[in-house]
């Protein structure tokens, strides 16, 4: 069983721990990495979250993923697969690290685009930023034991935002 969904209130925090992540992930991937970018709800100041910061790494080359597959498991990171979403890999974080998702990008992904303007959406849009914060916390007080759930009923308000860049 999984813990239930909590959202926070935001924690000025969140950057700093983003930060203190995208440098060890920058040194173990080096040249391997175009980008290493803070994305999800914890990159939008003010925005309520889950306490879980979420990480995108777009490779510079799609031949450089086995590389960066290597290093990230000598970091304690186990390889997830795509999870259903082509071009792009889930790597779960050691147990003991600050908690969160990690996910790398095949260079041209769609999926880093989108959580890119999805997350510089939020933050030029402060209006739209506190509707999806009230959306998360009545979905996760709907869903709180749905992981699954809570997630795919927050697609639509994502696609929406989306639509309208």
């Amino acid at each position: 069983m999984t813990a239930p969904i909590v959202i926070q209130n935001y924690n000025p925090l969140w950057p700093t721990q983003f930060e203190t992540l995208r440098s060890r992930l920058a040194t173990a991937l080096d040249s391997l990495a175009a980008a290493i970018e803070h994305i999800g709800s914890t990159a939008v100041p003010r925005l309520a979250a889950k306490p879980v910061i979420d990480i995108d790494v777009l490779l510079r080359s799609s031949a450089d993923f086995a590389s960066a597959a290597a290093q990230l498991r000598a970091l304690g990171y186990d390889h997830q697969g795509d999870l259903g979403v082509a071009g792009r890999e889930a790597f779960r974080p050691p147990a003991t690290d600050i908690p969160h998702h990690l996910y790398v990008h095949s260079p041209g992904s769609r999926e880093f685009a989108r959580h890119i303007a999805f997350r510089d959406h939020l933050r030029c849009h402060p209006e739209t930023a506190d509707a999806y914060a009230r959306l998360k916390r009545n979905l996760a007080a709907k869903f709180a034991a749905d992981r699954e759930t809570y997630t795919q009923a927050k697609s639509g308000f994502i696609e929406a935002a989306l639509q309208k860049l």
